[in-house]
């Protein structure tokens, strides 16, 4: 079975495509490497054994992607391509809805004229904005607060409509929380372009001398030690989430909603302590002021998935720090530069 896997060579994508050819499936990756690198390729075929298929284009060249179901056997679509900070979606809006709605439509129509009808969407729980309580489940209302997070709920209700509007439609909507981690191999890992945006590859720069310390945005929240508290899942059951809800999307038509989180809170300084066990070495760090539009806590209700899919995170935060620092160590200043 073909799975063309859009974004393939990305953090999450890379991961992703790992698990399918254990599973004995046949990724074939398009990807832009507009943040991600070529020598991820090698990397895979390193981890193993076998090299995906790889095309170098963007999913809104409609005829790159007519060409790809013509010549490919491809019977699902796992979609991860599309810019995903926050921040630069605050500031570069038209980019965001060009390249991750206008993206997915282009993406969209070239699935149904190829009579491809199965696809899982890369989602976020940016979809619920500011919920009213915790944990989070996937009934609970929607309502983005940024742009990156206003494109992720637009696609969804999208496939939506197309799953309502065409009965042979297969969809999964997996909105997941805080991906971390890296490979157990320490190959393949979470390498962003510039200061990073999330937590705990910053924490590992800083622990590998690429940076000064780590400024915890907000001291005094309602939580135990007063730095929020997020659902962090591990990018490699993450990758298992993906290909479980591949298989349910694959026998059962209609649109379907799965929170990907292991159900728990961890604070910000749990995990820089955890991260600090993991290095053997103390991480500097300072409090500073709360950023505009972050919340206390936010943790997933995990209990569909666990029931629909029979799916559940395994790996723990101590996997989570290890693994990161194996990655980071091994790679101190991430992929090769132009490779």
């Amino acid at each position: 079975m073909a799975v063309l896997v859009t974004g393939g060579a990305g953090y999450i994508g890379s991961h992703t495509v790992v698990a399918l050819i254990e599973a004995g499936l046949v990724p074939i990756v398009v990807d832009n490497f507009s943040n991600a690198k070529p020598t991820v390729l090698d990397r895979i075929e390193e981890i193993t054994g076998r090299r995906p298929v790889f095309v170098d284009g963007d999913i809104r060249d409609r005829p790159l992607l007519d060409r790809l179901f013509a010549d490919h056997d491809i019977d699902s679509v796992i979609h991860f391509a599309g810019k995903k900070a926050v921040g630069e979606s605050v500031a570069t809006p038209i980019e965001y809805y060009d390249n991750n709605v206008g993206g997915t439509v282009v993406l969209l129509a070239a699935m149904r004229d190829a009579g491809v009808r199965t696809v899982v969407f890369s989602s976020s729980a940016t979809v619920y904005g500011d919920p009213a309580s915790v944990p989070i489940r996937e009934d609970f209302p929607t309502g983005a607060t940024n742009p990156y997070g206003r494109t992720k709920l637009m696609v969804e209700e999208i496939l939506a409509d197309v799953a309502a509007a065409q009965s042979d439609w297969s969809v999964c909507l997996l909105r997941y929380f805080n991906p971390v981690g890296a490979h157990e191999s320490g190959r393949i890992g979470e390498d962003p372009s510039g200061i990073p945006n999330n937590l705990m590859p910053f924490i590992a720069q800083v622990a590998v001398g690429r940076r000064d310390r780590l400024s915890v945005f907000g001291g005094d929240y309602p939580t135990p030690d007063g730095t929020g508290v997020r659902d962090y899942i591990h990018v490699v059951d993450l990758a298992e989430g993906h290909l479980a809800a591949l298989r349910y999307a694959d026998v059962r038509p209609g649109c379907h909603v799965f929170n990907l989180g292991t159900g728990t809170g961890t604070s910000v300084l749990e995990l820089l302590h955890s991260f600090e066990r993991s290095a053997g070495r103390e991480i500097p760090y300072q409090i500073v002021e709360r950023r505009p539009g972050d919340i206390a806590e936010c943790w997933a209700d995990p209990a569909r998935a666990a029931e629909a899919l029979g799916w559940r995170a395994a790996r723990t935060i101590e996997d989570m720090t290890s693994s990161t620092w194996k990655w980071q160590t091994q790679n101190p200043g991430g992929y090769p530069e132009g490779q």
